[in-house]
C-alpha cells in the first residue's frame, strides 16, 4: 500500500515571533489584587468602620491578618479613642446593663486585635491603652461622680479572660505602677491608724472592688485578685486591708465634705459629698451591727478559707488574719464576732473555735458560743446548729477534765452575760437602755431554747 506524501511544515522566522509575557504572582499577591478595601482611601475605609458596631469591628479582626492590621490602625487614631473610650466613661444616662455590654464588647475588640501578637507585646499594647484613659487615675480625671472604674473593670476582665496566672500577675503589677496602688495601701495599712485617713481608705476600696474584685467572673478569679492584694503585707496589715476592702461602712446620713475625687460628687458648687461613708471602725467596737453589714466581709473571709493550700497562703494564715482582724482598731463587740462567725457558716466557725481550743482558750470559746446562741435567737437561726457545734467541740477535747471545764464555763457564761446586761440596764445614763433590756430577754429565751435542744439530744 503506497504511502502518501508527508506534509511539510514551515517554521516562522524568529523576527515574526510575538512575545506575551505572563507575570507569575504568589497566592498572597492574588489576594491583595482582589482586596477591595486596599483600593479605598484610608479616610473612606474609616468612615465605613464608623458605621459598624464595636462587636462587628471586632469580627473583622478574625477575617485575615491584613484586615486585623487595618482595624488596629483604625482604633489607634485619637478620634476613635476619644469617641469610643474616653467620653463613654462619663455617660451616666445609659442603663447599667447596656453600659456593661458595650465595654464588654470593647474588651472583645482589644482581645481580638492583639491575639496575633506575642504575649509580651500583647500586654504592652493593651496596658498602654489603659494608661491613656484619665478616668483610671484620680489625679487626671476631671469629671465629678465618674463611674469609669466599674466600666474599666468590665473592660479589663473581658480582655484577660482565659489568661494564665503569670500573665494576670503582670497585669496586676502594671495597674499598681500606673495607679501607685501599693504605695497608697502602704501609707494606710502600715503607717496610718484605722479611720485616720478615711478618704484614702475609700479610694483604695473603690478602685480594688470596682476594677478587680466585684466584677470577677467566678470565685477563683476573685480569690486570685484578693490574694495579690494581701500577700505583699504582714499579717496585721493584711487584716487591716481586708477590713478596708470589705468592712462595714457608716450608715446613710453620715456624710463628709471632701476634696474632688473618685468617690465624690459636687453639691451646688460648694464642695464634694461622699457617696459612700467611711469604714465604721468604732461601730465594730461599740455596738452590735446587723447581719447585712458583715455579709461582704464574711464572703471575703470564705474566699480565703476555701482557697487550696498554697506555698505562701495556708489555712493557718487565714485563721491568723481573722484573729488579727477582730481586734482592729480595738477588740470588737463580742456580738459582732459571733455574728460574723455565724454568717461565715459551720465549717469556718468550728475551725476558728477549735483552733482556740488547741491554744487552751476554753473560757474565751464559751463566751463566744454564748453570744452565738444570742445571735441565733435574734436572727432566726436554728438552735440545733449551735447544739451540734458544741457537741463537735466537746468531742475535740482530749481529756475528761477539759470537757467538763468547757461545759462549766459555758454554763457560767450565761449568768455572767445576763448580769452584765442587767448592770448596764440599771445605769440610767446608758444610751441603749431599751436595747440592753431587749438583749437580756432574748438571751434568756435563747438559753432556754439551747438547753431544751441540748437535753433532747442528750436524752434521745
Amino acid at each position: 500500500m503506497a504511502r502518501g506524501r508527508a506534509r511539510r511544515y514551515s517554521r516562522p522566522e524568529p523576527s515574526s515571533w510575538v512575545y506575551r509575557p505572563v507575570a507569575v504572582r504568589t497566592r498572597s499577591q492574588m489576594k491583595d489584587s482582589r482586596n477591595v478595601f486596599q483600593k479605598l482611601p484610608l479616610e473612606v475605609f474609616h468612615l465605613i468602620l464608623d458605621e459598624l458596631s464595636v462587636l462587628e469591628v471586632s469580627a473583622l479582626c478574625l477575617a485575615s491578618k491584613q484586615m486585623n492590621g487595618y482595624v488596629v490602625d483604625y482604633i489607634s487614631t485619637q478620634a476613635w479613642k476619644s469617641k469610643m473610650m474616653h467620653l463613654n466613661f462619663h455617660h451616666t444616662n445609659c442603663p447599667e446593663q447596656e453600659c456593661f455590654k458595650y465595654f464588654r464588647n470593647l474588651g472583645v475588640l482589644f482581645k481580638r486585635c492583639t491575639m496575633l501578637l506575642p504575649t509580651k507585646e500583647r500586654l504592652k499594647c493593651i496596658l498602654h491603652r489603659f494608661s491613656q484613659v484619665p478616668c483610671f487615675l484620680r489625679e487626671t480625671c476631671s469629671a465629678p461622680n465618674c463611674i469609669g472604674l466599674s466600666r474599666y473593670g468590665v473592660f479589663l476582665q473581658t480582655i484577660i479572660a482565659g489568661w494564665d496566672e503569670f500573665e494576670c500577675q503582670r497585669v496586676f503589677y502594671f495597674l499598681c505602677e500606673v495607679t501607685d496602688l501599693l504605695h497608697k495601701i502602704e501609707a494606710v495599712v502600715t503607717t496610718g491608724k484605722p479611720g485616720l485617713k478615711f478618704y484614702e481608705e475609700l479610694e483604695i476600696r473603690y478602685f480594688c472592688r470596682k476594677v478587680l474584685l466585684d466584677l470577677s467572673p467566678n470565685q477563683s478569679d476573685c480569690q486570685f485578685w484578693l490574694l495579690q492584694l494581701l500577700k505583699p503585707w504582714p499579717l496585721v496589715s493584711q487584716a487591716h486591708l481586708l477590713l478596708i476592702l470589705y468592712g462595714p461602712q457608716l450608715t446613710e446620713g453620715k456624710v463628709t465634705v471632701l476634696q474632688p475625687g473618685l468617690c465624690c460628687k459636687t453639691i451646688g458648687g460648694q464642695g464634694f459629698l461622699l457617696l459612700a461613708g467611711p469604714i465604721s471602725w468604732q461601730d465594730l467596737v461599740e455596738r452590735e451591727l446587723p447581719q447585712d453589714a458583715l455579709w461582704n466581709l464574711a464572703r471575703a473571709i470564705l474566699l480565703l478559707f476555701n482557697k487550696p493550700e498554697l506555698k505562701d497562703w495556708t489555712l493557718q494564715t487565714t485563721l491568723a488574719v481573722f484573729e488579727e482582724m477582730i481586734v482592729i482598731p480595738r477588740p470588737w463587740h463580742l456580738e459582732n464576732i459571733a455574728r460574723l462567725l455565724v454568717v461565715c457558716g459551720n465549717k469556718l466557725c468550728y475551725t476558728v473555735l477549735a483552733s482556740r481550743a488547741q491554744s487552751g482558750l476554753i473560757k474565751d470559746i464559751a463566751k463566744v458560743i454564748a453570744y452565738i446562741i444570742l445571735v441565733c435567737e435574734k436572727d432566726g437561726y436554728e438552735m440545733s446548729w449551735v447544739v451540734h457545734l458544741v457537741q463537735q467541740l466537746h468531742i475535740g477535747f482530749s481529756s475528761d477534765v477539759q470537757k467538763f471545764t468547757f461545759i462549766r464555763h459555758l454554763e457560767h457564761m450565761f449568768s455572767d452575760i445576763i448580769a452584765e446586761f442587767l448592770y448596764m440596764y440599771e445605769d440610767g445614763n446608758h444610751p441603749g437602755n431599751r436595747d440592753v433590756f431587749t438583749s437580756t430577754c432574748l438571751l434568756l429565751d435563747a438559753n432556754a431554747r439551747f438547753h431544751a435542744k441540748f437535753l433532747h439530744l442528750l436524752l434521745k
